[in-house]
């Protein structure tokens, strides 16, 4: 009985021994699971953590990014703009020097040619107009007549006559009408022999008709009443009537009635 009984005492020490050692062993593994749960929950939330930042930081990056893009072009916008006004008002400046110095010449060319004209006409005020005389003693046969028509027998028709003609013996000196330069000696074949003296203020006389002329030559300046030929019967459109000098006046190429000028 005794054995039985330091056998049983023995077989509960034995069950407690391992009660204990089980219930270590469980504290042991709740201890590891404990650990091993802490340690990947941390590094996961690490990791979470991590990434969270991660993409704060980029989304702060891609922000930056956006607005500095995003300010770019309203920089560059606006220097833009700022670089067309300044440039516009270059424009506008130059235009408005252009159009300054277009007007001062344009004043200056116009006060130029008033001046010029002022100065034409106090010219044409100093000089005065030619006065004419008789080329050559003797009656004129023949009138003025640029309107109205004559009767020329030698081309027996009615023709118009641009100045008169004044009889005088061939050979009878003729003289110059009023002072002026020779402009021509020539042989017109419808008047012959003829000399063509310019004078003032656009005035022009013209002696025809003539012998000869050898008194003067072109270019020469002559005095009122000087020589400058002889009466004779040259001209073909008047060989017809007796010896004559056909004269006449011009003023800026325009006829004139010798007679109205003759004293």
């Amino acid at each position: 009985m005794r054995n039985n009984r330091r056998t049983r005492n023995f077989n509960e020490e034995t069950e407690t021994k391992k009660l204990i050692y089980i219930s270590i062993a469980v504290v042991i593994l709740a201890i590891l699971t404990f650990v091993i749960t802490y340690v990947v929950y941390s590094n996961a939330l690490n990791k979470n953590s991590g990434d969270l930042t991660q993409k704060i930081t980029d989304i702060g990056t891609q922000t930056d990014n956006t607005l500095h893009e995003a300010s770019n072009p309203i920089g560059k916008n606006v220097n833009e703009v700022k670089e067309e006004q300044e440039n516009t008002e270059k424009i506008a400046v130059n235009t408005a020097n252009v159009e300054n110095q277009t007007e001062k010449k344009t004043n200056e060319a116009v006060e130029t040619k008033v001046q010029e004209q002022k100065k034409e006409e106090v010219k044409k005020e100093e000089i005065k107009d030619p006065t004419f005389v008789k080329p050559v003693e003797g009656d004129i046969i023949k009138e003025f007549a640029s309107e109205n028509l004559i009767y020329s027998e030698t081309l027996k028709e009615w023709v118009t006559h641009n100045g008169i003609d004044i009889k005088a013996e061939k050979a009878c000196i003729v003289k110059a009408s009023s002072e002026g330069t020779i402009k021509s000696i020539k042989n017109d074949p419808r008047y012959g022999i003829t000399i063509v003296i310019e004078h003032t203020n656009g005035y022009v006389s013209i002696y025809s008709n003539l012998l000869t002329a050898e008194f003067v030559k072109e270019g020469e300046k002559v005095k009122q009443g000087q020589t400058i030929g002889t009466v004779g019967n040259t001209a073909a459109f008047e060989i017809a009537d007796e010896p004559h000098l056909h004269f006449e006046i011009l003023k800026d190429n325009k006829y004139l009635n010798p007679s109205e000028y003759i004293k």
